[in-house]
């Protein structure tokens, strides 16, 4: 029986093919799957599959699948409550299925679950809640068909995972179009959401060489569109995450477009004003491009310096940070390039009215190896830094920054006492 076609999804219910199209129309606060009724659904309770033979088991597996199809409406909590719970043990079941058998992936298999997904997964986001939906400070809005969405997810993971997956048969359906359908909802508001998403980006870009260059060009795209036009998408901090791993795997030597990408897309990104969201994936990309390849140093540390936020401490001490997770692994011959600019920066942290700023900026000095590129350059370094901690120590209001920057008075006299004290008469006849 296999070797006919499966029976089309029209058959199996007669909402399906109705519900995408009204899925389209209607678009509800709180959940993108909306589908209009006036009767209830009835789905055909199918037996389980451990209860059927191994013979028969691909082909009630293939009709389970179908059933999935049908899009309920969970807005509206009371309606369908049966059938809604039929359908989530059925997911339960085939996610099982999927994980512990063998042997039921056959050609047919493939655009029957890719249908599944895409009918289930692909829809219209919701609008945000009020237009200034700020992510820092507002609770997301959840989806409200998660039960169902959740093991939709969790099926097409297992099924990606599975030991059967043939790339070579999935790829007429798992294609450039499904990708990008895909990406798009990196911008749900669902944290839950773009979790699952992230994983199944991942293994797609693992398993599918045919299509990494087309995913890391429109991550590219929504990067772009996201620092120069909306500034607002969702899921930023979790496709960086995704591209530390890609970058992790870059061969060298590095091509332009990886160069370009990091020069053109990750640095301007530290202009973004949420940049709170998504620092710390953005800054591991970064130090991860270095580590690749330290030539890229110097563009790196400009840019930094180029993007240095101006009126924001918060962004501010992120930079900081950042800095110094890069001079963790600057090679010292990239060190010397950067220098001036970067501790002309550093000084003026240093002598920022807001507490926090210097602070971080003086905790610099507790870094060994910042401390030995520092000893080495002490006769460039020293003349930068002197006047504004010289200045500072003799005026700060606040006790805790000067006796920081009395260690760092202290670790420079030591370094080149020579050079302190000449910086110190001429800094005091200067001031008479």
């Amino acid at each position: 029986a296999m070797s006919s076609a499966p029976p089309s999804v029209d058959k199996v219910d007669g909402f399906s093919r109705k519900s995408v199209r009204k899925n389209k129309q209607k678009r509800s606060q709180s959940s993108s799957q909306f589908r209009s009724q006036d009767k209830p659904i009835e789905l055909v309770q199918l037996p389980l599959l451990k209860d059927v033979s191994a013979q028969e088991q691909p082909e009630l597996f293939l009709k389970k699948v179908q059933q999935c199809c049908t899009l309920f409406d969970f807005i509206d909590t009371l309606s369908d409550l049966k059938m809604k719970e039929y359908k989530r043990s059925t997911l339960n079941e085939l996610v099982d299925y999927v994980t512990l058998s063998r042997g039921y992936l056959t050609e047919q298999t493939y655009p029957e679950v890719v249908k599944m997904v895409s009918c289930n997964i692909f829809r219209t986001l919701p609008p945000s809640e009020s237009n200034e939906f700020d992510p820092e400070e507002d609770e997301p809005t959840l989806e409200a068909s998660w039960p169902h969405l959740q093991l939709v997810y969790e099926f097409f993971i297992r099924f990606l995972e599975s030991q059967e997956f043939q790339p070579s048969i999935a790829k007429k359906y798992i294609d450039q179009k499904f990708v990008l359908q895909l990406l798009e909802l990196f911008d749900s508001e669902d944290p839950r959401e773009r979790d699952c998403l992230k994983t199944v980006l991942h293994r797609i870009y693992g398993k599918f060489l045919g299509l990494r260059a087309f995913i890391r060009k429109q991550i590219n795209n929504i990067f772009l569109g996201f620092v120069y036009e909306t500034e607002h998408f969702n899921g930023v901090a979790e496709l960086l995450e995704i591209l530390g791993s890609i970058i992790n795997g870059f061969a060298l030597p590095l091509k332009a477009e990886h160069k370009q990408f990091l020069v053109k897309v990750l640095l301007p990104l530290h202009s973004a004003r949420s940049l709170s969201l998504f620092h710390a994936q953005l800054a591991y990309c970064i130090v991860q491009f270095l580590e690749k390849d330290p030539t890229l140093t110097e563009p790196v540390i400009r840019g930094l310096l180029k993007f240095w936020p101006k009126t924001c401490s918060q962004k501010e001490v992120m930079f900081l940070g950042e800095l110094e997770e890069i001079l963790d692994v600057i090679e010292p011959t990239q060190f010397v390039k950067v220098q001036e600019p970067l501790f002309k920066q550093i000084s003026r942290c240093v002598s920022s009215p807001h507490f926090q700023v210097a602070e971080r900026a003086l905790y610099y000095w507790n870094n060994e190896y910042i401390m030995s590129l520092i000893e080495e350059n002490s006769s460039v370094i020293l003349p930068i830094m002197f006047a504004s901690l010289y200045r500072i120590s003799k005026e700060h209001w606040n006790p805790a920054i000067s006796a920081l920057i009395y260690n760092v008075l202290k670790a420079f006299m030591e370094m080149n006492s020579a050079l302190f004290d000449e910086l110190a008469a001429t800094y005091k006849s200067e001031r008479q």
